[in-house]
């Protein structure tokens, strides 16, 4: 099992990784000279990385070249996520580049088309947790050793894009795989007895949201100057950037004066989409509204099927009152469940406001699983505080909570039912034993794939990186 689960953290680390230099040629026609590497083939990368080294390149994949300074980067990237790199070795890192570069490789060859729109919403976001972390632009650049934001964010565009290849081919290749019962039974016979994996206390939760009404005049304010900053770019002229930057609500694209590229199949709010797909260049868009609030749209520039969009987002406010009244409610309702006067589920069914949950008597699913089970030791910190201590069926205190525009709201949660911890049990883990089944077949494909388009493609490997001990044959003995 721990086999397993370390076969997959490997699988996914570039995915999450994400920051990785690279440099995308044309055609590989000349050896390249890598006299002037370290062997620090086996060193920790926190001994290696602290020498300094002329840049060099360490492998070239199908078209793909890694750099030494690939490495380096990858490693930074780890250190900047809070990343133990204690035990992490050059060739690690560097296999783990290798991979990524072979599945990108063959995603070309296979017609995989990865938008623009799509890698510029990337690198957009990870600039904005980039500045975020670090406190200002500057300071990103400075701590990636780069000269300018375009150089960096072209960067960033290129390896977001062969990160976002790599993702899409690993898909193609498992997502026709399926497990049977009777492989799923014979996966699970084939684990000795003492090997089995022991699976942590588990709870099933509900939960119930009762958010503040917005007042019908907060709504009105917010339109009403929407429309005031409208007519003032239509009519007078004025910058439509800089009045997102003075007072959009955004936070991930009021830096940019409330700038964002994106098409059809962008990750964004069916309405937002809908309103800005259907204006013409240098069009201004009425107020309208999402999930997120209220908005006015222009559209920058239409390329093909790509705009480049920006807006302004205000967020209408509660109350004092409204609070009041929704606190008043939620002490309410927690009274009637602990005293059996309601059911915790009709409760849910009845006034919570979350609408995702709130159909079934607001029990919750997992997102990482599916189901509704949820390993406590796993679980968010702030979660488990919440539900740790609670028995089966005893019903939280009121919890105040925030929606993602940062309004108060309120919860009540139970735990509906308790599995302590166990070693797996075929009829009653089915679920999570048919998931690792499947995860070890996807695995067995992805190496079977592996082994054979290594073998298909060019590929060399320079300097200290061809005395490393590699999970693939990378150096084709």
């Amino acid at each position: 099992m721990i086999k397993i689960t370390v076969l997959c953290a490997i699988l996914t680390f570039n995915v999450n990784a994400g920051l990785y230099a690279q440099e995308i040629i044309e055609s590989v026609t000349q050896e390249v000279d890598t006299t002037t590497t370290e062997a620090t083939a086996v060193a920790p990368l926190n001994e290696s990385f602290q020498r300094t080294k002329i840049d060099g390149v360490a492998a070239v994949i199908g078209e793909n070249v890694i750099l030494d300074s690939d490495v380096e980067t990858a490693y930074k990237q780890l250190v900047s996520e809070g990343v133990s790199t204690s035990d992490v070795s050059r060739c690690e890192l560097a296999g783990s580049l290798f991979e990524s570069k072979l599945y990108a490789h063959h995603a070309i060859q296979d017609s995989i088309i990865v938008k623009d729109a799509e890698v510029n919403s990337m690198v957009d976001q990870q600039l904005n947790y980039m500045t975020n972390e670090l406190g200002t632009v500057e300071k990103v650049l400075k701590f990636y050793k780069k000269d300018n934001l375009a150089e960096f964010k072209s960067e960033l565009f290129e390896i977001n894009k062969a990160n976002r290849l790599a993702e899409q081919m690993r898909t193609k290749i498992i997502k026709d795989i399926e497990v049977t019962p009777e492989e799923v039974r014979e996966f699970f016979d084939d684990i000795p007895k003492e090997e089995r994996p022991l699976f942590g206390t588990e709870v099933e939760l509900a939960q119930i949201v009762i958010e503040p009404e917005i007042p019908e005049e907060e709504e009105e304010k917010v339109v009403d100057r929407l429309k005031q900053f409208r007519e003032d770019i239509v009519e007078n002229g004025s910058s439509f950037a800089t009045k997102a930057v003075l007072y959009s609500q955004d936070p991930g694209s009021k830096s940019k004066g409330g700038k964002y590229t994106m098409d059809r199949q962008t990750n964004f709010a069916k309405e937002f989409k809908d309103v800005a797909f259907s204006l013409q260049e240098g069009e201004v868009s009425e107020p309208f509204k999402t999930d997120f609030g209220w908005h006015i749209v222009k559209v920058d520039k239409i390329r093909g099927e790509e705009i480049d969009v920006r807006h302004i987002l205000l967020i209408p406010d509660v109350t004092r009152a409204t609070v009041e009244e929704a606190k008043k409610l939620v002490d309410s309702l927690r009274r009637e469940i602990v005293s059996k006067t309601i059911d915790f589920k009709e409760a849910a069914r009845k006034f919570s406001d979350e609408k995702e949950t709130r159909e079934d008597g607001g029990q919750l699913l997992n997102p990482t699983t599916g189901d509704t089970h949820f390993e406590l030791s796993k679980i968010d910190p702030i979660l488990y505080d919440q539900v740790s201590k609670l028995k089966t069926n005893e019903v939280s205190l009121v919890i105040p909570d925030q929606d993602r525009q940062g309004r108060k709201k309120f919860k009540l949660i139970t735990v509906l039912n308790r599995h302590d911890e166990h070693i797996a049990d075929y009829a009653n883990d089915y679920l999570k034993i048919r998931e690792l089944a499947l995860r070890k077949k996807q695995i067995d494909a992805i190496r079977k794939w592996q082994s054979e388009k290594i073998m298909d493609t060019y590929i060399k490997v320079n300097g200290e990186y061809r005395d490393c001990e590699y999970s693939g044959n990378w150096l084709k003995k």
